[in-house]
């Protein structure tokens, strides 16, 4: 008896879902053989090279075996972090790509202290509490594996609190060279501008030299900004966004409000609106946006979604919005109104006015 169309595609389904669970019983390993990736300094030793390196080469630069090297570089070039091309003596050596470059420590494009961050022990271990997170409905998946939330271990622990900076500052930089480069127009007018939740002050460098005229005020908690590198045109200032935010024409705030419930984002809001100048002044939130339409082709999209995981994992009630969620903060928080933009990265770009 021929298969009908129905049959044939449950067939595919099934044969699919044979080699797709594989995906997820070892999904790990993709992390942990990245990790090692900048933990050994594969990327830097490439690049030092200036041209292909053998496995040879690679393995006496890091100091590592040879044989243990190979299977780690055959992995990477399956993910294609790397090329595999052949030498002038007829062997095979190893190429950079750009994105092995974002397993470098430096440069602009880095996102190698981000990786170290997400696959440190101290934010793996939440994840392994996360189904008792969503059964609790409210207890934090950190405060159960760590005995205090987020936050709290960051200030107790200056290497973690480094990190994070450090793992931020990565995404700062994409994000602030996304916004200088597709709407450079949102910073027409502001003289002043104060970071909210602005962490070593990166956000704020980077504006302050792609527009001289403005002066930068760097607001984060006092054991974040008092390591914080100082900068010509920028002032770091010590406090808590709950209690008040520093006065300035406009302020601006990326990635602290998907942190937070609705609440305590609409009391940062509020403060944020309080802080500015009523003519000319503007709130630029830099925050994801989960897009409802499911038709929506999106290269972040998956990305967005993976973070409002992070946030269930990491957070007591932080979560990524949707536009729908977006338009209540901000209602409730005073604004008359908003404009949202698109913008070459896993932000968007949402001006908020009094």
């Amino acid at each position: 008896m021929e298969e009908t169309k129905v049959q044939v595609m449950m067939k595919k389904e099934e044969d699919d879902a044979k080699v797709e669970i594989w995906k997820y019983v070892f999904g790990f390993t993709n992390m942990a053989v990245v990790k090692c990736a900048v933990e050994l300094g594969i990327a830097e030793a490439v690049e030092e090279k200036g041209s292909p390196i053998t496995l040879n080469e690679l393995a006496s630069a890091l100091k590592c075996d040879p044989s243990l090297l190979q299977r780690i570089m055959r992995f990477l070039i399956h993910l294609k972090f790397f090329k595999e091309v052949p030498t002038s003596q007829g062997s095979m050596a190893f190429q950079q790509t750009p994105l092995s470059r974002r397993l470098m420590r430096h440069g602009e494009n880095n996102m190698a202290a981000f990786i170290l961050l997400e696959s440190s022990p101290v934010m793996l271990a939440p994840w392994h509490s996360l189904g008792t997170r969503v059964l609790a409905n409210g207890t934090s998946a950190f405060d159960k594996a760590h005995g205090k939330d987020v936050w709290s271990y960051a200030a107790a622990d200056a290497a973690h609190s480094k990190l994070i900076n450090d793992a931020m500052a990565c995404d700062t930089r994409l994000a602030m060279r996304a916004i200088i480069e597709g709407c450079p127009e949102v910073f027409d007018g502001i003289e002043t501008l104060v970071d909210i939740g602005g962490n070593d002050g990166t956000t704020l460098r980077t504006l302050t030299k792609a527009f001289p005229r403005i002066r930068g005020i760097n607001f984060d908690l006092p054991h974040v900004v008092c390591v914080a590198e100082k900068c010509h045109g920028v002032e770091h200032v010590g406090g808590d966004m709950f209690d008040g935010v520093p006065e300035a024409d406009a302020a601006i705030i990326k990635w602290v409000l998907h942190d937070w419930g609705d609440d305590e984002c609409i009391k940062i809001l509020k403060n944020c609106k309080e802080a500015i100048t009523k003519d000319k002044g503007k709130v630029i939130i830099v925050e994801a946006i989960i897009e409802e339409d499911d038709g929506v082709d999106n290269k972040f999209k998956s990305v967005r979604l993976m973070l409002d995981m992070v946030m269930m994992a990491h957070t007591n009630k932080g979560k990524e919005r949707s536009l729908k969620e977006w338009d209540y903060v901000l209602r409730q928080a005073g604004f008359s109104r908003y404009n949202i933009t698109s913008i070459h990265a896993v932000q968007s770009l949402i001006e908020a006015f009094p």
